[in-house]
């Protein structure tokens, strides 16, 4: 969601801090300000809208500085102004840049008012401010006064400080939201994700919950929850800018969904050159750890959520282990009955989503110890909070609607599901080389459907102006139409819902008309004749079919019935293959649409609020 970026050297650092914010574009926000010591007082610029617009009001005022906290805001506690927009200011004297939301921030602003504090933003993120200066104003040292100032803080938080009163150093904390320390030569950067700050360095330092860190020109000194300093792990971060850049293409999504084949291929490439599914691929001690399970949850937001439907099919089919999914933020929230031979498995693409890494602390709490994460990211909060990790290699996802991201996750919890099974002696050998063939040919796979793009154009075109859709899909390919849906809905605004086809009678049967358009995914697996006689339900009310099919699925188009086909039928893998043409129907309506793709409105990439 909202981004930070931060700096401190013996240079104008206004520039970095505009570059570092337009690389954070990508989560989402309405608005982004940046503040600067200048002498002896904070100057400040923020803007509603894009970067842009701040950018264009920083160049006005000449804004420079050595030491300086800039902010993309999404908003949550009040609407999308610029007196709500970051960094918060208090008397003039502290400025801070806050990620989350502070939950008892109501009774900590009538404290504040007592004791002569004003206010002029409806943000919880002014009580920071204003918490922070009244302990600095006490005597208390920046970090000192930070310290004191998070302690009395509930909720998820990542925040940055400066203060006139210290030019030399910039303060940071965190609890429940990224914050990481980018190292350079005599300077020193902060930001909520590493994109920030790749143009001035690759040396980065991922700072843990409870840290608080003082930032300076010629250091770094983190302080633990317990307040004594702490050793965090330096790492070199392997995310390119070039992964960071448009090239050819007009919009993020549109490159991410053509960068399919080769995220696939790097995901897969170590299970490849070993040709063997091994527990090995998931750490240190899986085998060990997967010798205990006796059942699965999956726990997951979002996109995430759909690959772990997806994953129950693999995994009771291929497996034999019982399976269940929960949507992180439901699960959390509810009485359940824990089970410590169970394997927790916790899906993310950043591996900060708040409510995924909050369902896996309150399973661990309930002594559920065996735990998964499938990630993105390296060394973020949830592969670190797991016993075991599996790193997916989709690069870098700058378009808020998850696509090589989520194709990828299916990959790594294929693999799951065979690995599982191999260990369970559910595997032969024939069928282990069988899987491993077809992870083999699915990035080619996946390219013969991307060239599937000018026929999938000319669909969109039966789309753009329409207000509702339905997506049908039966099996393992139900969840995929669920991924279908939630594409067309967050990218061009038309509200989509999916189903299993087999429920079309029970009720969504009375929204067909001719002015319905249904999507329908229908591989020729063993379900296809159901699903055919699902869509002779749509036809006879007068529904447009719009069909994704397999070559050899034997469908003719007619009036009302409009096919696709893929190149053939991949089997097991067909959920990954078949998720690339709902992909580009939903960004081909879009542009059609004429909406924001890689920023559509009110949503965000990193979702790390609650």
């Amino acid at each position: 969601m909202c981004g930070i970026v931060g700096a401190i050297a013996n240079r104008n650092i206004v520039s970095t801090l505009i570059e570092g914010l337009s690389r954070l574009e990508y989560r989402g926000y309405d608005s982004a300000g940046i503040a600067v010591l200048n002498g002896p007082s904070i100057e400040r610029v923020r803007a509603v809208g894009r970067v842009a617009a701040m950018t264009d009001k920083a160049n006005e005022v000449k804004l420079s500085g050595e030491l300086g906290i800039g902010h993309t805001r999404w908003a949550t506690h009040g609407g999308v102004t610029e007196s709500n927009a970051h960094p918060h200011v208090s008397n003039g004297e502290i400025a801070v840049v806050h990620n989350g939301i502070i939950e008892n921030h109501d009774e900590q602003r009538d404290r504040l008012a007592k004791l002569g504090y004003l206010f002029e933003s409806q943000t919880d993120t002014e009580v920071i401010a204003h918490l922070i200066h009244y302990y600095h104003n006490q005597g208390l040292g920046l970090l000192a006064a930070t310290q004191k100032a998070v302690a009395e803080l509930t909720g998820a938080f990542a925040i940055s400080v400066i203060s006139v009163k210290e030019p030399n150093s910039m303060i940071t904390a965190r609890f429940g939201c990224p914050l990481l320390v980018g190292l350079g030569d005599g300077e020193n950067f902060i930001a909520s994700d590493v994109s920030a700050v790749l143009s001035v360095t690759r040396k980065v330092m991922y700072l843990e919950d409870g840290d608080v860190a003082e930032i300076r020109r010629d250091g770094v000194t983190v302080f633990g929850a317990d307040g004594k300093t702490v050793t965090r792990k330096v790492h070199m971060s392997d995310v390119s800018l070039a992964s960071m850049e448009l090239g050819p293409y007009s919009h993020f999504m549109q490159k991410e969904i053509h960068e399919q084949p080769r995220a696939l291929t790097d995901t897969i490439e170590a299970l490849i050159d070993d040709n063997k599914f091994s527990s090995a691929l998931f750490g240190d001690g899986a085998e060990e750890i997967f010798n205990q399970v006796d059942s699965i949850l999956i726990l997951a937001a979002g996109t995430s959520y759909y690959a772990a439907l997806t994953a129950k099919y693999w995994i009771e089919d291929i497996a034999k282990l019982p399976t269940s999914v929960e949507i992180a933020s439901e699960y959390r929230y509810r009485q359940s009955v824990p089970n410590p031979n169970q394997l927790i498995v916790t899906i993310s693409q950043s591996g900060e989503t708040l409510d995924t890494m909050e369902a896996l602390k309150h399973a661990k709490s309930l002594g559920q110890n065996l735990t998964l994460a499938i990630c993105n990211v390296q060394e973020s909060a949830i592969p670190r909070a797991s016993a075991l990790v599996f790193y997916t290699r989709a690069g870098a996802e700058i378009g808020v609607a998850s696509t090589k991201a989520f194709t990828t996750q299916l990959v790594a919890l294929f693999t799951l599901a065979a690995t599982l099974a191999k260990q369970r002696g559910l595997l032969q050998k024939t069928q282990e080389q069988q899987y491993l063939n077809a992870l083999r040919q699915l990035a080619v796979s996946v390219q013969h459907a991307l060239n599937l793009e000018p026929q999938i154009r000319e669909w969109a075109k039966a789309f753009a102006n329409k207000h509702h859709a339905l997506f049908l899909g039966r099996g393992i390919h139900y969840p995929i139409a669920l991924e279908g849906a939630l594409k067309l809905k967050e990218i061009s605004y038309i509200h989509a819902e999916a189903y299993p086809a087999g429920e079309l009678k029970h009720g969504p049967l009375a929204l067909v008309d001719s002015d319905m358009p249904i999507v329908v995914i229908a591989p020729n697996d063993a379900l296809l004749e159901k699903v055919k006689s699902n869509m002779q339900e749509v036809a006879a009310r007068g529904g447009q079919l719009f069909v994704f099919a397999d070559a050899d699925s034997h469908f003719a188009e007619s009036e009302g019935v409009h096919v696709i086909r893929t190149p053939r039928h991949v089997g097991v893998l067909s959920p990954i293959l078949h998720t690339i043409p709902v992909q580009m129907l939903a960004y081909h309506a879009a542009l059609l649409k004429g909406t924001d793709v890689d920023k559509p409105r009110n949503l965000a990439k990193s979702v790390t609020v609650e």
